[in-house]
């Protein structure tokens, strides 16, 4: 699918660069008031840079996944994706 990431590489703290299977690319950025619950782990940053790609989707260890189409949109639209 065109929304399938294709390439995940953290930048800095809580900032992910991605690559989609079209091309498009842009960043995911967390907001710390956004790390609650199941993705809480991500605020140690060495968890963080754990991020892998599986099935077109940006996971974590521990089930952590984020929607592609829904980040695709967004950075689609505004160049990133602002979780928070």
């Amino acid at each position: 699918m065109y929304w399938d990431v294709i390439t995940a590489v953290p930048k800095g703290e809580l900032t992910l660069w991605v690559r989609f299977a079209d091309g498009t690319q842009g960043y995911v950025k967390f907001l710390k008031e956004f790390l609650t619950g199941v993705f809480e782990p991500l605020r140690d940053p060495s968890y963080f840079q754990t991020v892998s790609i599986s099935d077109g989707a940006i996971v974590w260890p521990g089930e952590i996944d984020l929607a592609p189409d829904a980040m695709y949109h967004e950075i689609k639209k505004h160049g990133e994706w602002v979780l928070g």
